[in-house]
């Protein structure tokens, strides 16, 4: 393998780090460097804006949720036709949680083990040499985390910048960028954060804005250096979710986009063929598919015309009578008997098991999760244990009558979960996402 990475992080969320990392990867793509990325974290929507930036597919990399050998199988297929994988954080870089070492989930696991620089991403909007005191305290606090260099972001003035920098020098720490405030420099959020990529029509031209100030305030030719020659194995590994048929119906529109890039690969890679379909066109599970999945998305955005997709909703009924059906998150909610939405309207759905969710009464569940099978189904056999991730705001309002639970869950502390996903016949659901097998 003779690509390098690096790593894009920061001391928090909110400090500019998707859009230094958009623009990064744009910029040396202009520049003929055949650029991958990847996000650290279990993040449904940042690897569909880093596709658009690098026109090649975006991947996570879980050191929580995924065993090492895994992660090492996907680096090695991530950067496998790359000059150099950027790989972005989540939250901070330290930021994970409490645990088996080198196994919290944070962009730091990432650094230590693979040996890559990070890029920290200062803003330094309030502050002037205390900026330096936060990059030197992220330099020594871990010394197999190495920092390349800082990006100052969100500057004030040139006065500004120098006080910085002057600090920093003292202390051995590169600036490899410095990046003026600019309010334009922004992508919109809701509540599951960034707007999805798909839906904005002028993510073209928004990209190349910020290709455009990265090009001008950071220095891309310092940053391609700092990268490490990447060392990963691409041996097949066992711990990759195994396909839940030989044909897959997948929800594929606005409402369903959450399924991660490493699950339909391992599928495909076992010999299955992923049919996708559209709800929200009221198009039903194709006929001669064995199993149907029901990623997650924002099924309460969308819950009107989900329950006027009358050909949909009595489709995936009859799907249900001979085939497996499975829902994450969203689709675990359009399996229920009804969805109330943001103004407390309720909306029938599927009825294929007995819950019933509300996204007025909004709850915030976040967190990674520990689940062990109660029978066999999609997800495995009965005993397999498994490990995902759970980030929704809506609610159980009803559990209804004649479910059985299908895990036991717990969190990344062993702490049970209430929310036990549930089955009925052939159909199953979760509120969390699998992620991958236990290692």
């Amino acid at each position: 393998m003779s690509a390098r990475g690096l790593i894009v992080s920061a001391p928090r969320s909110g400090s500019g780090k998707t859009i230094v990392t958009l623009g990064l990867l744009a910029a040396l793509t202009r520049k003929g460097i055949a650029m991958r990325a990847a996000k650290s974290g279990p993040d449904y929507i940042d690897p569909a804006f880093h596709a658009a930036a690098t026109g090649a597919k975006g991947m996570n990399l879980d050191t929580w949720a995924m065993p090492p050998s895994l992660i090492e199988a996907l680096i090695a297929d991530t950067a496998g036709d790359a000059e150099v994988l950027v790989i972005e954080g989540a939250m901070g870089l330290f930021d994970g949680v409490p645990g088996e070492p080198g196994r919290s989930g944070a962009a730091a696991d990432l650094a230590a083990r693979f040996n890559l620089p990070v890029l920290l991403v200062l803003d330094v909007s309030g502050q002037s040499q205390s900026a330096a005191a936060v990059a030197a305290g992220f330099a020594n606090y871990n010394p197999a985390v190495r920092i390349g260099g800082v990006v100052l972001n969100r500057l004030g003035s040139d006065r500004h910048r120098m006080l910085i920098a002057d600090a920093l020098k003292a202390l051995g720490i590169p600036v490899l960028g410095a990046i003026p405030r600019d309010e334009t420099l922004v992508l919109p959020e809701r509540h599951l954060g960034l707007v999805q990529a798909s839906e904005h029509a002028d993510l073209a031209a928004r990209i190349g804005r910020f290709a455009d100030v990265m090009e001008r305030y950071l220095d891309l030719d310092a940053i391609a250096a700092i990268a490490s020659p990447l060392v990963a194995s691409g041996a097949p590994v066992r711990t990759m979710l195994s396909p839940p048929g030989q044909r897959i119906a997948l929800a594929s529109d606005e409402a369903f986009t959450f399924v991660y890039a490493h699950v339909l690969d391992g599928w495909r890679r076992a010999g299955a063929e992923i049919v996708p379909f559209a709800p929200l066109c009221d198009e039903t599970p194709p006929e001669d598919c064995d199993a149907c999945w029901l990623p997650g998305g924002y099924p309460e955005l969308h819950a009107g015309r989900l329950a006027s997709a009358r050909r949909f909703l009595d489709g995936l009924r009859r799907f249900a009578q001979r085939h497996p059906v499975h829902g994450e998150c969203g689709g675990y909610m359009v399996l229920g008997e009804s969805i109330e939405d943001a103004q407390g309207v309720r909306h029938v759905m599927a009825g294929l098991l007995g819950h019933a969710t509300s996204f007025a009464k909004r709850k915030l569940h976040l967190g990674y999760r520990h689940a062990r099978l109660l029978a066999d189904g999609p997800l495995g056999a009965t005993g397999e244990t498994i490990r995902g991730h759970e980030y929704h705001h809506a609610t159980i309002t009803s559990l209804g009558e004649g479910d059985e639970r299908l895990v036991d869950v717990t969190d990344a502390q062993g702490r049970p979960v209430a929310e036990t996903g549930s089955r009925r016949g052939r159909v199953s659901g979760t509120f969390f996402h699998a992620i991958a097998r236990e290692g």
